[in-house]
């Protein structure tokens, strides 16, 4: 393997970490992260499992919370729906954001905006923010060419904009394997999902990081100001319909959720030719599902005009349900109130669809 770009820097250290420092001080601190399956808690060895352990090592006196928010198959579009309940509403001092994978099938546009709305949410309330990167297959070339991938530089013009620190846990894995402290196959068995070694690795990283960050005396320096937007259609303002605001007809019941811990309830149906209406002020309008291969396909309509069949691809790796998946309605709206029509269509004769309908919430950016 040739050198993968040596001029390239893991670490970016751009602003104190002042509130964390505080925290411990104060004997308390809420860690919290985000993103996709690297960073989901479930599998019980991923890179956030050394970091936290190194807090509750480094800070035997302080009480370390765990917020970890992270979910499978999931990018920073649901990420800045999901910051004030998972995030902010969790009291977290410092948050690590994970989004450079599973963002990187997004139009730089549509990323961009999302991911800064996302760190704008957390910024205004005063949260440490620091940008963490792994690695897939479509980064190697260029990482190979000492050349930073799209996905990564346009986080990292965020990061210079407003200040945040970053680790390109990515590459550091990567030098590991071609210094031979770690094979391929331990770093990626499946090219993507890093297990206990791999983890390790990417945690080391973060380490090494905050361990520079949270040394010697805590720095005073006055709060910083939200910089100004880079991108005017940011979501920062991300905002959830409530279910009571959204109409129903046909046979639709809300359940509260017993198995997805990050959601409260579900509006459900099988019905076929089921409707769901509501009205939103906003630019940009979401819904968010608990999809898989069991739900159905729907087609909706704004402001009365012509009705859109949507078709969501079923991956042979997604089960009957449970993945979180967001999907945007409409974009670039005039700002101002629309109404919303969504009807419940059967998927079809593909092996195990079905018209399950099962709405997590609605959305808007205002």
């Amino acid at each position: 393997m040739s050198d993968p770009g040596h001029h390239l820097q893991i670490q970016q250290h751009r602003r104190p970490l002042v509130r964390t420092r505080q925290a411990l001080a104060a004997g308390r601190v809420t860690v919290g992260y985000i993103g996709g399956s690297i960073t989901d808690q479930r599998p019980g060895h991923n890179w956030p499992e050394p970091v936290s352990a190194w807090f509750a090592e480094r800070f035997p006196d302080a009480r370390i919370m765990v917020e970890n928010a992270a979910i499978g198959a999931t990018g920073s579009q649901l990420g800045a729906f999901r910051a004030q309940r998972d995030l902010l509403d969790r009291g977290c001092d410092l948050v690590f954001v994970e989004y450079a994978v599973n963002d990187a099938g997004l139009e730089t546009e549509a990323r961009m905006r999302s991911r800064e709305g996302l760190l704008r949410q957390l910024l205004a309330a005063g949260i440490d923010v620091v940008l963490v990167y792994t690695f897939s297959h479509v980064m190697y070339d260029d990482m190979i060419a000492g050349r930073v991938p799209a996905t990564v530089a346009e986080l990292e013009q965020l990061g210079e904009h407003y200040g945040l620190g970053s680790v390109w846990m990515g590459l550091h894995a990567m030098r590991e394997v071609q210094a031979g402290r770690m094979r391929w196959e331990e770093w990626l068995p499946d090219g993507l999902h890093p297990q206990s070694r791999g983890s390790l690795s990417y945690g080391q990283s973060v380490v090494a990081y905050l361990d520079r960050e949270l040394s010697g005396p805590t720095p005073t320096e006055p709060s910083v100001a939200l910089s100004a937007p880079m991108n005017a259609r940011h979501w920062q303002l991300a905002r959830r319909i409530a279910h009571a605001q959204i109409a129903c007809t046909g046979p639709w019941l809300e359940r509260r959720s017993t198995n997805l811990t990050w959601v409260d309830t579900v509006l459900t149906t099988s019905s076929p030719g089921a409707t769901l209406s509501w009205e939103a002020r906003g630019h940009t309008l979401v819904v968010a599902l608990d999809f898989g291969k069991s739900a159905a396909d729907f087609r909706f309509r704004l402001d009365g005009g012509e009705w859109q069949d949507v078709k969501l691809e079923r991956p042979d790796w997604s089960g009957p349900s449970g993945w979180l998946r967001l999907h945007v309605l409409a974009a670039d709206l005039a700002d101002t109130t629309h109404a919303v029509e969504l009807e419940v269509m059967h998927p079809g004769v593909a092996p195990g669809a079905g018209p399950n309908m099962r709405l997590i919430f609605a959305g808007v950016i205002e």
